[in-house]
């Protein structure tokens, strides 16, 4: 993107939030719809407005208008979306992100949102059809050829964590037996080639896969050569049953642009494109920063209160008895606070400190996991590595926080306590920090879900419990 398009970009964002969030009229007007409305007529200020707001959103890209939409409250949103035309907002839908597709699609018509799907290749079409009610699925797919409904319906069967999520039918399959000139000439008349483009498919007269050919092979080749002699005969392929993540490894690790899905027999079904692995890569990222939270995926930023609430209540519910449980650990020490009241002020350090190393050792443990690098024989190995860092770090930093607390309070014995109360949550920390997202993941919940809201409260708790323990023990027995 060029800085000028980019400046440009910036100020119809800004032209278009400002206008819709300083006009309140503006958006109760355009709620009540566009076509025909009679106070929208009268008005000439509002007139004016809304024609300056079509201009602004007229040439902007379907993404960018998708992120406009996110950037607004429920009501100047759904006033925006009444100024989109209909034909444009499939693709918008396709870009947007799923609580504000749910948001747009509720106020549509069947009859409207079969208008908004029709125009989209088949890929974009799978991809919506799985957040449309069975009636509508059902009038799509009676608008398709039969081997375009063969494969939408083949999309929207498979998993939605699976490459299917990801898989398009925008590529281009020669045969074997061809030459490379033959090839050349058959581009030049296509005119055009999908984006994402580096390879063509070799597929037999059953659209069996027999391997792929680089753009760049028939390019620096002898024309005369066939096709059969310089494809790649070993290429990588995925199955409709794999996950998305494992896709997405995959292209890491071998620098794809692009790979063929095949079914049965090697039946050459659809391709993966990178920048569908960079939504997908860049989707889970987003739900992994919510998930460790514990804020919901659907939660939108703009919502109602009353819907946010509802989406967070749970994990405050549980922090809540978590930080009961806290305090009521610090309950049983009031008589070693009572006679040692600077216990009181040395004991959020501790807590602290675990809550920070539990927290590292869980993004590592889940990075780890995501990434497939956790495996039975490098368990051992993981655990005492994470012990081990632990351990360092609470004799270097629980060392210097001893010697602090000495010199502050002229207490040898109360120094010693801070710092081996210090070393142990640490342990404590990484423990945790490695089994909470081991245990999840053997329970087949996502690992990350909540992940630092239970850290917190295992760290605040235990390092409590570690601390006026010990000092009960050292300091006043």
């Amino acid at each position: 993107m060029s800085a000028l398009h980019a400046q440009t970009l910036q100020q119809k964002r800004h032209l278009i939030i400002s206008t819709l969030l300083n006009e309140p009229s503006l958006i109760s007007v355009l709620l009540k719809g566009v076509s025909d409305n009679p106070r929208l007529a009268a008005d000439a200020h509002l007139s004016a407005k809304c024609q300056l707001l079509e201009a602004a959103c007229r040439d902007l890209h379907a993404a960018d208008m998708a992120d406009i939409l996110e950037s607004l409250p429920e009501d100047a949103r759904q006033a925006l979306w009444q100024l989109v035309p209909v034909e444009r907002r499939g693709q918008i839908l396709v870009e947007a992100a799923d609580n504000i597709r749910e948001s747009l699609t509720d106020g549509m018509s069947d009859k409207a949102l079969l208008r908004a799907i029709e125009p989209l290749d088949l890929d974009d079409q799978a991809w919506l059809a799985r957040f449309l009610s069975r009636d509508l699925t059902g009038r799509l797919l009676t608008t398709l050829k039969p081997r375009q409904r063969a494969d939408l319906l083949n999309i929207i069967r498979n998993d939605v964590d699976g490459v299917a999520r990801v898989m398009d039918f925008n590529f281009i399959t020669v045969r074997g037996d061809i030459r490379l000139g033959v090839v050349q000439r058959f581009l030049r008349r296509k005119g055009k080639i999908p984006a994402g483009t580096d390879k063509l498919f070799v597929t037999d007269d059953k659209n069996t896969l027999l391997g792929e050919l680089m753009l760049t092979d028939i390019l620096l080749h002898n024309p005369e050569q066939q096709v059969s002699e310089v494809m790649n005969r070993d290429p990588v392929t995925f199955q409709l049953e794999d996950k998305g993540e494992d896709a997405a490894s995959a292209f890491e690790r071998y620098n794809l642009i692009s790979a063929a899905v095949t079914g049965a027999g090697q039946q050459l079904i659809g391709r993966i494109a990178i920048e569908d692995i960079i939504d997908l890569v860049n989707q889970k990222n987003e739900n992994n920063i919510r998930n460790m939270g514990g804020v919901s995926q659907e939660e939108d930023v703009f919502a109602p209160v009353t819907k946010a609430v509802r989406n967070r209540c749970a994990w405050l519910a549980l922090n809540l008895c978590t930080a009961f449980v806290a305090s009521r650990v610090i309950g049983l020490f009031e008589n070693t606070i009572a006679h040692l009241v600077a216990l009181a002020t040395l004991m959020p350090i501790v807590a602290g400190i675990g809550g920070n190393t539990g927290n590292q050792t869980i993004t590592m443990i889940v990075r780890a996991l995501a990434l497939r690098q956790v495996e039975p024989g490098n368990f051992s190995f993981l655990f005492l590595r994470e012990l081990g860092v632990a351990l360092i770090n609470g004799i270097l930093w629980g060392g210097m926080m001893g010697g602090i607390t000495w010199l502050m309070y002229h207490d040898l014995a109360m120094g010693g306590v801070m710092m081996l109360a210090m070393i142990l949550n640490l342990l404590l920390a990484a423990f945790m920090g490695v089994m909470i997202p081991l245990i999840m993941t053997k329970l087949k919940r996502d690992p990350a879900v909540g992940s630092s809201v239970l850290i917190t409260a295992m760290t605040d708790t235990g390092g409590f419990f570690i601390f006026l323990g010990l000092a009960t023990l050292f300091l006043l027995h």
